[in-house]
Formats: structure tokens, sequence, C-alpha cells
């Protein structure tokens, strides 16, 4: 018997064949890479105003989503660069949305003491993790006006030298967008 079971082995060895694709590690770099061209997945929430938000409110517009959160060291450092970015593009049709697990009542808080210019809305971590297109906190989302993702990143940042290539392309990809134009670099 145990002859068989040995026989058996060697011929299934015969018919295995290595991979001819190379092994792609999931990476927070990778899982952001595969969003690009996927639709935004429906949401709703509730802004820190009381009201319902759904997805359907941003048809049409492009995008810009910030995953975020109070005690977030990471998010925190980068709002006041992101909110730069509210600054500049907002006029140009561009729609800024931030959202977090933190209940509506809270973040309306936290904005007072630390203004953060985005819409913000409020999800559970459930539905957070539903949308599944974070990637952990702060995760930031480009959505072109085809409601599909341009571009996600972590961090953003134009000072920091460890997240400024991947913001440059993330500002880059947002003004071809407005333009309607193909963005350069990847």
């Amino acid at each position: 018997m145990k002859m068989f079971y040995l026989l058996l082995l060697i011929g299934l060895g015969f018919n295995v064949r290595a991979q001819d694709v190379p092994v792609k590690w999931a990476t927070q770099e990778t899982f952001f890479e595969d969003l690009i061209g996927k639709a935004l997945p429906d949401f709703q929430g509730t802004t820190i105003e009381g009201k319902k938000f759904i997805r359907k409110q941003l048809k049409d517009q492009v995008v810009v989503i910030n995953f975020w959160f109070e005690n977030c060291p990471p998010c925190i450092e980068e709002m006041p660069e992101l909110n730069k970015l509210v600054d500049k593009y907002t006029k140009k049709g561009v729609r800024f949305i931030g959202i977090t697990h933190d209940l509506p009542g809270k973040a309306k808080r936290f904005q007072k003491q630390k203004p953060y210019h985005y819409q913000i809305i409020s999800l559970t971590k459930e539905e957070i993790a539903e949308l599944n297109i974070n990637h952990g906190f702060p995760s930031n989302i480009l959505v072109g006006k085809d409601g599909k993702i341009l571009f996600a990143m972590a961090n953003f940042s134009l000072n920091n030298q460890e997240f400024k290539a991947k913001s440059l392309i993330f500002e880059s990809k947002l003004i071809a967008e407005l333009q309607n134009l193909p963005a350069v670099g990847n």
C-alpha cells in the first residue's frame, strides 16, 4: 500500500508544472494599483450635520475621498496639505469628502478643533471595510467623472519626500481629469 501512494505521488509530481506568471505579492501598493479603473462602490452614510449621504450624490463629478479618523496621527498630519488641495480645486469643480468611522457628532467636534475643509461622512467600520477601497488610514482615492477610480494612495504630502512622488502623480491625474486629458505617470 505504501508503494501505491509513493507511485501516486511520483505520478502526480510529473503533472505539476511551474507557474508561468510571476507572483504578485499583496502589498498596500498593489492593493491601490488594483483599484484603478474600478467603479466607486455604492455606499451611504451620515454627514456631520446629520443628513443622509449616498454615493449617487457624487455622479458626474471629479471626487477626492480621504479615509481618516480622529485618533490617526498620519491622518491629522496630512490634513493641512489636503486643505490646500481643497482651496486650489474646489472652484474648479472637484468634490472633496472625508470618510470616517467616527460618529457624526464626534467628527463635527473634531472639525471645529482641527479645521478640515472636506465634507465629512460617517460610516461604520464594517461599512468602510465592505467598500474595499481603502487599505489603512489614511487612504486617498481619486474618482473620475465616470465614477471610476483613477488613482489611490496612502499618505498625501508634497512636503514629505517619502510621499511626494505619489502625491504629485495624484495631483497630475486630478488636473488631467479636470482638463479631460490623458494623465502622465502611473
